[in-house]
């Protein structure tokens, strides 16, 4: 196995944070916003933006802990490069270059902006992915499994 994407990085966590924001600013989002946890380092992005069905929020999460247990675990990775700093800048890497990947392939209009976003959609002040988990959601049917 290879060890974790952008696990040599080097970009402050700050650098990536506002790449992210720049990425959000230039895809059209109206405002941005970085959440803050404690020790106040930051645990994710959130943004407005236009749909086809109108304004929405969303909501990125980067979760920095279980980044950390995967390298930690991971035998690829050198010791070096196994400390909750470097996993931290290694999860705002990951973060992203995700959310550039998802824009691009928005850009070329195979998707819509919220087919990428939906789990991260902003409903009553949580995602669609945590009512989703906290099965909140309206039952939803087999899908083309059963077709």
């Amino acid at each position: 196995m290879s060890p974790l994407l952008n696990y040599t990085t080097t970009v402050p966590v700050g650098r990536t944070v506002g790449a992210i924001h720049e990425l959000l600013a230039k895809a059209g989002a109206t405002q941005i916003m970085t959440t803050y946890g404690p020790g106040g380092r930051p645990t994710g992005v959130s943004f407005a933006i236009a749909t086809s069905r109108g304004p929405r929020g969303f909501a990125l999460p980067v979760r920095v802990e279980p980044v950390h247990a995967v390298m930690r675990r991971d035998r690829a990775t050198p010791p070096r490069y196994k400390t909750p700093e470097q996993a931290e800048r290694v999860a705002w890497r990951i973060a992203k270059d995700w959310l550039e990947a998802q824009l691009a392939i928005v850009a070329t209009e195979m998707v819509s902006l919220e087919q990428v976003m939906l789990p991260y959609m902003h409903v009553d002040g949580r995602t669609l992915y945590e009512l989703f988990v906290a099965d909140e959601l309206p039952t939803l049917g087999p899908g083309l499994a059963e077709s």
